[in-house]
């Protein structure tokens, strides 16, 4: 249509995302929202919504990116699961390292606000949260630990994994990191040299 300026919804979108996850919800204004995507804010409503409406499509555009990456990393679970959770932090430290992104994780750090967000927006982090560990039980189960078992090693890799990303965005070296999910993974290959 003649006058009207097109863009690419996606490209908005990212950088927005990047905007949410370098300032936060509460920080992040809708001048910096216009400034980042390129929108004024006309275009910004009409196109997403308002502020809210965006976040939460930025939390599921980040929840989508990442999960995709971490159900390949375990999609090998039932042959390799110790190899499978491995490659599953290091989705998580290939993140961290990007000089891309924020340090940290979108979805940890809108969990630690949710006490201040909208209930929608807080339901939706925790629901990003549990698919988290759902993806992670279904790979141990794959891998034949007991479902006890399966379900508190899912609990334990999701809290250190966002674990890492807190630590990141604090300073924590690679090598901090690597020990921590050294320990992790130490532990988990107990339980299953265990399990039969």
């Amino acid at each position: 249509m003649a006058g009207k300026k097109q863009f690419d919804v996606g490209i908005a979108l990212d950088a927005a995302m990047i905007q949410f996850w370098r300032a936060g919800y509460a920080d992040t204004s809708l001048d910096d929202l216009s400034r980042t995507t390129g929108l004024n804010r006309s275009s910004i409503y009409s196109s997403f919504g308002d502020k809210d409406s965006l976040y939460l499509r930025c939390l599921d555009r980040y929840a989508a990116r990442y999960g995709n990456r971490y159900d390949q990393a375990l999609s090998c679970a039932s042959e390799e699961p110790l190899q499978a959770v491995r490659a599953f932090f290091e989705v998580t430290l290939q993140r961290i390292t990007d000089p891309d992104v924020p340090d940290g994780c979108l979805i940890a750090q809108t969990a630690m606000a949710a006490p201040t967000l909208s209930p929608t927006i807080a339901t939706r982090a925790i629901e990003a949260l549990d698919l988290q560990r759902a993806r992670l039980r279904n790979a141990l189960t794959a891998a034949q630990m007991a479902e006890g078992d399966a379900d508190d090693f899912a609990v334990h890799v999701t809290a250190v994994n966002q674990s890492l990303a807190v630590m990141s965005k604090t300073g924590a070296s690679a090598k901090q990191l690597r020990t921590v999910i050294d320990i992790s993974m130490s532990a988990l290959s107990h339980a299953l040299r265990a399990r039969g």
